[in-house]
């Protein structure tokens, strides 16, 4: 069965819980969509709050506070908020993508180069066992017993061997705290964790399906899937360019007509960044514009299913403003649902000052 580009679209936001609001608990949210990506602190609210009917973000700051989710570098080497089942089965399966960015990261490669990978996690333990430390921290502490290497260099060294957990206050909402590091088993204990290439290929297409190869391993950093996805019963479908699509065997997908109302994506969302082929949600001459080289990524206005501008919230002391900035002219019924959603968000997110929202001209 071939599936047009708009059927494509309609089924990744169907699975990514944004073609109507969800009811569910946070926790079983962030399990369902394989974890929020979480390079900034408080992007991962953001993304429920479009997903989820009537979330509050204190539930997800308290799964942080109780430790039933987790931030660490996980997929793609970039750091994510998942489960505490999934931080501690997925973590392994990345190791590999670690590896590689220790052969290649332009910053750090030849900075970590040569050292005993072995030692250097043995020592970054046995500092944390004692207490987490800052990443300045680790990387002094560390540099006290590698004294030719810059501190900078050495925590990197760690958070790639270690699966590293970012604890509170860091991504706590409402709250400031730089990264500080513990040990992912030493935060978890007692979690049950057991996970295989194909329980994450499944997870994905739960997530994110249909999708190619080449879309599991552009979320994962992973290669060589093609082998594992091979060897699993899974629903096959073609899409327009005549690209092998894989499925669930159970997985439904929404008639292309299905609605798609407008949506306030949140910075960093999971869609714009978990797919080889980002056309399913967004072009690639809006691409550009949404993702700067150094990897930073616009929360952006979701229209007809797809990418059409982006959104920015500005503060000041006693005011919060969203800015809408619209890529291509919107129909007025679609330009009007994105004020009234973004003036929800500031009510949502900032409390207790003056709002206002500029829709500027496309």
């Amino acid at each position: 069965m071939k599936l047009s580009l708009r059927a494509l679209n309609r089924a990744t936001l169907d699975r990514q819980l944004l073609l109507r609001r969800a009811t569910m608990p946070a926790l079983a949210a962030v399990e369902h969509l394989a974890g929020l990506q979480a390079q900034a602190p408080f992007p991962p609210y953001y993304a429920l709050w479009a997903r989820l009917h009537g979330f509050n973000p204190h539930d997800l700051a308290q799964l942080l506070l109780d430790r039933s989710v987790v931030r660490l570098v996980l997929m793609r080497g970039t750091v994510h908020l998942v489960t505490a089942a999934d931080a501690l089965a997925w973590r392994p399966l990345v190791q590999p993508v670690m590896d590689r960015d220790l052969r290649t990261n332009q910053l750090h490669a030849a900075r970590v180069a040569g050292l005993d990978h072995t030692a250097v996690a043995t020592a970054t333990r046995e500092l944390l066992a004692s207490r987490p430390h800052t990443s300045t921290q680790l990387g002094t502490a560390l540099a006290e017993r590698w004294p030719d290497r810059e501190s900078d260099a050495l925590t990197h060294l760690a958070r790639c061997l270690l699966p590293l957990v970012q604890i509170p206050p860091r991504g706590v909402w409402g709250e400031a705290g730089q990264p500080t590091y513990q040990v992912a088993d030493h935060w978890l204990p007692g979690v049950d964790a057991v996970a295989s290439a194909e329980q994450l290929v499944r997870r994905y297409l739960a997530a994110f399906g249909p999708a190619t190869v080449a879309d599991v391993q552009a979320w994962s950093g992973l290669t060589k899937l093609g082998e594992v996805v091979a060897g699993m019963d899974l629903r096959e479908y073609s899409d327009h360019a005549g690209r092998a699509l894989y499925d669930l065997p159970d997985a439904t997908v929404p008639d292309e007509n299905t609605p798609a109302p407008p949506r306030l994506l949140a910075p960093f969302d999971q869609p714009l960044l978990s797919y080889a082929d980002r056309t399913r949600v967004i072009s690639d001459e809006h691409r550009k514009r949404v993702i700067s080289q150094n990897g930073l990524v616009k929360g952006t206005l979701l229209v007809g299913g797809f990418v059409k501008g982006a959104w920015e919230i500005k503060t000041t002391r006693d005011t919060a403003n969203v800015v809408l900035t619209p890529y291509e002219r919107l129909p007025k019924r679609d330009a009007a649902a994105l004020e009234s959603a973004a003036r929800r968000l500031l009510a949502w997110a900032e409390p207790g000052r003056q709002h206002e929202v500029r829709l500027l001209p496309a």
